[in-house]
C-alpha cells in the first residue's frame, strides 16, 4: 500500500529481505533477482516466547528493543547478508474495511469525498492513523453505464504501530523501505487464482486470519480469536502436559497422533472445528453478499503447516482446499522442495513481502 513506502535512500543491492514480525515468531526470507528469476538464499524462524520468559509457540507482546534483539539474533542465525527489506504490519493492529461511496468522476472530487467519508469508520482521529484507500475495479458488461458508487478497501494503522516498527528497524540496523499490512504480503506470495474468488484461512498463534480474494483484492476480511496456541492450550490441559511438550507433538504429529504419544485426535480437532466452523460462516457471507461462490480456500500461516490439516478441513468444506507453497515463487535446490513445501506456510508473508521488495530494485 502506497502510504507505507518510507525510502531511506540507501542503496539497492541484488540480494533482499521480508522480515514478518508475528506474536509468536519472527520469519526472515532473502531472495535475489538473476534474470527474471525469483532465487532463494536463506530463511530463518525464531520463537519470541523465550525472549518474553514464555514458551516456545505462545503468543507475547514485546517491546521494540526486545523485538530488535531477538531480530539481530535472528538475522545472525539465518547468516543474512543484505540489510534491504521489507517489514510486516500484523493484521491485528490495522483497520480494513470495504465501503461503498458515492461515485465522482473528478479524481481530485471522489479522494476528497474518501478522504472526508473514512472518518466515519476509523475509531480514532484520523490524525492518529496513517490512511490509504483503493478504489476495487468493477467488470462491467459492454455498454453498461457506471453504478453511482464505488467500492472502496479503507486501510488504516495507529502511528504508534508505525513508530514501533521504526524503531525494531534501526535497533536491528536494517533499512526498510516500506511497511505493508501482512494480508497483503500474503496474497501476493499464495494466490495464483487472477479471477475467481478464493478464500484465504491464515492460522496464526494468537488469532486465525480469514479473508477472500478476488481480482487480487480483498473483498471481504474477518479476525477469529483463535489459532494455533489455543491448540497447544488444550492438548496441555486436556492431557496433562507441559505447554513445551504439547507444542512438540502438535508439531511433529498434528492429526496424524499415534494413541500412544500424548494426545487423542479428537483434542485438536476440537479448537479447529470452532475455527472452521466460524470460516465457513464468514464464506457464506461472502457468497451470499455477493452472489459468488468462492473456488478455493488456502490454508496457510503457522497453523497451516499441522500435518493432515488439509484433508481435515475438506471434510468442512465443499470446495478445493489446498496448502499454500509461497516458496514455489522462488527458485530452490530440489532437494530442499518437500522441506520448503512443509514450512511454506509459515513463510506466506516473509516471501511476500520479499517479492515486493526485489520488484522496487525493477
Amino acid at each position: 500500500m502506497s502510504f507505507l513506502g518510507t525510502i531511506f535512500g540507501h542503496k539497492k543491492s541484488r540480494s533482499v529481505i521480508g522480515v514478518d514480525i508475528g506474536s509468536s515468531s519472527l520469519k526472515v526470507v532473502q531472495l535475489r533477482r538473476e534474470g527474471g528469476t525469483a532465487v532463494l538464499e536463506t530463511y530463518g524462524e525464531l520463537a519470541l516466547g523465550p525472549y518474553a520468559g514464555a514458551e516456545v509457540g505462545q503468543a507475547t507482546n514485546l517491546p521494540a528493543d526486545k523485538i530488535a534483539e531477538t531480530l539481530t539474533d535472528l538475522l545472525r542465525e539465518a547468516s543474512v547478508t543484505t540489510t534491504d527489506a521489507g517489514v510486516s504490519i500484523p493484521f491485528s493492529r490495522s483497520l480494513l474495511t470495504l465501503v461503498e461511496l458515492p461515485r465522482r468522476d473528478d479524481p481530485a472530487e471522489q479522494k476528497t469525498v474518501i478522504e472526508l467519508e473514512a472518518r466515519k469508520y476509523i475509531p480514532v482521529p484520523v490524525s492518529e492513523v496513517q490512511l490509504d484507500w483503493f478504489i476495487l475495479p468493477e467488470p462491467l458488461p459492454e455498454g453498461a453505464r457506471l453504478p453511482d458508487k464505488v467500492k472502496v478497501l479503507l486501510v488504516a494503522v495507529h502511528n504508534d504501530e508505525l513508530k514501533l516498527l521504526e524503531n525494531v528497524v534501526q535497533g536491528a540496523n536494517i533499512a526498510a523501505s516500506f511497511y505493508e499490512i501482512e494480508i497483503f504480503s500474503t496474497i501476493r506470495s499464495v494466490v495464483d487464482e487472477p479471477v475467481k474468488p478464493v478464500l484465504v484461512l491464515d492460522i496464526g498463534a494468537s488469532a486465525t486470519k480469514v479473508y477472500v480474494v478476488e481480482r487480487g483484492v480483498v473483498a471481504l476480511s474477518h479476525n477469529i480469536p483463535e489459532g494455533g496456541q489455543d491448540v497447544t492450550r488444550t492438548i496441555s490441559s486436556a492431557h496433562g502436559i507441559t505447554m513445551q511438550k504439547a507444542e512438540s507433538l502438535k508439531k511433529e504429529h498434528g492429526f496424524t497422533v499415534p494413541k500412544e504419544n500424548g494426545y487423542t485426535r479428537e483434542t485438536i480437532e476440537l479448537v479447529f472445528s470452532r475455527i472452521f466452523e466460524e470460516a465457513k460462516r464468514a464464506l457464506t457471507q461472502f457468497e451470499t453478499m455477493h452472489e459468488r461462490s468462492v473456488s478455493q480456500i488456502i490454508l496457510t500461516g503457522g497453523g497451516g503447516v499441522t500435518k493432515e490439516l488439509a484433508a481435515f478441513a475438506r471434510s468442512f468444506f465443499a470446495i478445493d482446499v489446498k496448502i499454500a507453497d509461497p516458496f514455489g515463487k522462488a527458485q530452490a535446490p530440489a532437494f530442499m522442495r518437500p522441506v520448503l513445501a512443509e514450512i511454506g506456510p509459515e513463510f506466506a508473508v516473509a516471501v511476500g513481502l520479499a517479492l515486493r521488495k526485489l520488484e522496487e530494485g525493477n
